[in-house]
C-alpha cells in the first residue's frame, strides 16, 4: 500500500490529499475529486505501524484517549502532514504531501508588501485564508527570505513542522507541538526567553497564545501566525472575539 501511494504522490502533484482507512481501498483527492484505487486495499495493520513508527509514546497516548491526532509523518524519502481519527471500521488517516523543496519568494507573483515584510523587525504578520489555501507556503517563502538576507534568530512552532529550513545566514529552530513542545501557547513563552528576532506560530488557536503573540510583538520581535479567516476585516475580529468582553475595547 505504501509503495502506490509514494509512487501516485510523486508521479502526479495534482493529489492533495490521500484518505487511507482500514478496510477501504486506497483514496486521494485530484483536482477536487475523490478518487479510489480499488486493488488497494488498506490494512489496519498498515495504519497501526505508520503511526508507531512516526509519533512517540506521548502522541500515540493522546490518540488512544482522544482517538484523533495530528503528526507529520514520512512514506519512502516523502513527508505527510497527517490526521489519524478512527471509525467505525477501525484507524484511518488523512495525509497530505509536504513538499521538501523550501518555496522562494521569486516563484510566486507576490506582492512588494511582502518584500517589505522581510525587512520587519517588528509586528504581527497574519497570513489567513481557507484549508489549502497556501498559507504555509506563503510564510515558508517568506521565511526563506528572511533566512537568506538577514542574521536573525528565527523560531517557528507548528503542528506539525512541515518545511525545514536549514540555517543559511539566520539561525532556525523548529519546535512540533506534541513532540518538542506542550502547546503553542507554552513554546511562545519559552521563545520569549530563547533571544528571538522572528517567531512563526503555526496556528493562533486560542487566548493565551493569540495574547502572548501580541506582546511579542510589542517587545521588539517580528511574529507570524495564521488564521482561517477571510479579509482583514475578519481577521481582525475574531482576533478581538477571542478575548473577554472587557477586554476586547483595549485590544481594538
Amino acid at each position: 500500500m505504501f509503495e502506490k501511494l509514494e509512487e501516485l504522490a510523486k508521479n502526479n502533484k495534482k493529489i492533495s490529499d490521500f484518505h487511507i482507512r482500514t478496510g477501504s481501498p486506497l483514496a486521494y483527492r485530484q483536482t477536487g475529486e475523490i478518487r479510489t484505487i480499488k486493488e488497494v486495499i488498506i490494512k489496519e495493520q498498515d495504519l497501526k505501524d505508520l503511526l508507531t513508527t512516526n509519533c512517540n509514546e506521548r502522541e500515540i497516548k493522546k490518540f488512544q484517549q482522544t482517538h484523533e491526532l495530528d503528526s507529520a509523518v514520512k512514506i519512502g524519502g516523502l513527508r505527510f502532514r497527517a490526521n489519524f481519527y478512527k471509525t467505525l471500521n477501525g484507524l484511518a488517516a488523512v495525509l497530505r504531501r509536504v513538499e521538501s523543496k523550501i518555496p522562494e519568494m521569486s516563484q510566486y507573483s507576490l506582492p512588494q508588501v511582502l518584500y517589505d515584510i522581510v525587512n520587519m523587525h517588528k509586528g504581527l504578520i497574519l497570513v489567513t485564508g481557507p484549508t489549502g489555501s497556501g498559507k504555509s507556503t506563503t510564510l515558508a517563502a517568506i521565511i526563506n527570505e528572511i533566512n537568506k538576507t538577514r542574521t536573525a534568530n528565527i523560531i517557528t512552532v507548528e503542528d506539525p513542522v512541515e518545511f525545514i529550513h536549514k540555517d543559511v545566514k539566520s539561525i532556525v529552530s523548529h519546535r512540533e507541538v506534541g513532540k518538542q513542545t506542550e502547546t503553542f501557547a507554552s513554546a511562545l513563552k519559552a521563545a520569549l526567553r530563547e533571544d528571538p528576532d522572528v517567531i512563526l506560530v503555526g496556528e493562533m488557536r486560542d487566548l493565551e497564545t493569540v495574547s502572548l503573540a501580541l506582546t511579542a510583538a510589542e517587545t521588539g520581535h517580528l511574529v507570524f501566525g495564521t488564521l482561517h479567516t477571510s479579509g482583514a476585516p475578519n481577521t481582525i475580529n475574531r482576533i478581538i472575539d477571542v478575548f473577554p468582553a472587557e477586554q476586547q475595547e483595549q485590544i481594538r
